[in-house]
């Protein structure tokens, strides 16, 4: 039993694995499509995309646990139940029951692994995604404002600063004219200001100090005089595709997750944040958990298929992760709008995938589940059976 145990572990890891690394670049290459605006715009070397890619792997990671858990122990099965392992191994005194603890130790290890992510690095990753991107773009945007040009590149507004410091984002004798408000002309005039990033609410910040700002609306002028004053752009204004915004649940570290003082302060300003907040705090326990369930789910089923091709099994598993992550999001679709409980839209799948598995192993134990592969091959000579008669 050690060595059946120690067997069905090793090719679960193997497969486990090799899954994490091709679902890990498959999901990258896409991300890469989605972000190539933003690539393209701050004219990223290949160490700086290689590294912000790095940066969102965790978040991807906590995704792809679950499904490559599933496909590890769902595969392994397979194999076995295909190259009739099972049918020996019955013969031979065991039953599928002694046969579990070395997927649901695995499993056990997986959900462990993302409970890691969850609660160190999905954090820290997109934190350093989001600070990466904006340093990056902050550092462009000084390049872009040159000392002396008048720069249109801001629909709507022209800058101009007699000297710029591309390295700290100093410029001298500022002029910024604003007509992003309808009917609305300001023109803004200081001896200096600076040029920083926003990491909160991803935006660039022109910070204006002991100036003057010209306001002419309804042909009516006027003036105001300031220490500060802050012009704020969203970084999309000056490079295509780096729109960041303020910072989502998705980044926020696990700590800032369970500040309940913020949470109802946005309960009571931003209840819809607030409702997002609760569904990233569920997220964040229901994929490291949904290894098991999709473990325990798995088994029988790849016990009732024999003589399945591995590529087949493959598209298989994809569906059933397919069918419980379409429940899921619809879970944190319905949670986030306030139509459903977030304990309620996220945990149901897990619930009703885990009764569903427990039941079905009751009844492979006991060789009740149905030979799905034999339903088709007799399905099959049936109406071979009535073209010959025919």
């Amino acid at each position: 039993m050690n060595l059946l145990q120690r067997r069905l572990f090793l090719e679960h890891a193997k497969t486990f694995f090799l899954s994490m690394a091709v679902l890990l670049l498959f999901i990258l290459m896409g991300r890469a499509l989605q972000l190539r605006d933003m690539l393209l715009g701050l004219e990223l070397s290949i160490w700086d995309t290689l590294r912000l890619f790095g940066y969102l792997s965790p978040f991807f990671l906590l995704i792809i646990c679950p499904i490559a858990c599933m496909l590890a122990v769902f595969l392994t099965f397979l194999r076995m139940s295909t190259d009739r392992e099972l049918v020996a191994l019955k013969a031979g005194g065991v039953s599928l029951y002694q046969m579990l603890p070395a997927p649901l130790v695995f499993s056990v290890l997986c959900a462990l692994f993302g409970f890691w992510i969850s609660v160190y690095w999905q954090a820290w990753g997109m934190g350093h995604f989001r600070s990466e991107v904006l340093d990056i773009a902050s550092s462009s945007a000084r390049v872009v404002v040159q000392p002396g040009v008048f720069n249109k590149d801001v629909p709507n507004m022209v800058m101009f600063a007699r000297k710029v410091d591309p390295v700290s984002g100093t410029m001298a004798g500022v002029m910024v004219e604003d007509r992003r408000a309808a009917d609305t002309t300001m023109t803004i005039l200081a001896p200096d200001g600076s040029l920083d990033a926003d990491y909160e609410n991803g935006e660039l910040i022109f910070l204006l100090k002991n100036g003057r700002s010209y306001t002419e609306k309804d042909n009516s002028l006027s003036i105001m005089g300031f220490q500060e004053y802050a012009v704020r752009l969203s970084f999309d204004s000056l490079f295509q595709g780096v729109d960041m915004g303020p910072v989502k649940p998705k980044e926020y570290t696990w700590q800032r997750l369970y500040d309940t003082q913020n949470e109802r302060e946005l309960q009571k300003t931003d209840p819809r944040m607030a409702r997002k907040i609760v569904v990233e705090r569920h997220k964040r326990h229901v994929f490291p958990i949904a290894c098991v369930v999709l473990c325990i789910f798995v088994i029988p089923i790849a016990t009732s298929f024999q003589g399945l091709k591995q590529q087949t099994g493959v598209l298989m598993a994809l569906l059933l992760f397919l069918m419980y992550y379409s429940l899921l999001m619809l879970g944190i679709s319905l949670g986030e709008s306030g139509d459903l409980d977030p304990a309620i839209g996220l945990w149901v799948p897990n619930a009703v995938f885990l009764l569903l598995g427990i039941y079905g192993i009751r009844l492979a134990a006991q060789e009740r589940m149905p030979r799905i592969t034999e339903y088709w091959d007799s399905r099959r000579s049936r109406k071979k059976k009535k073209e010959d008669k025919a």
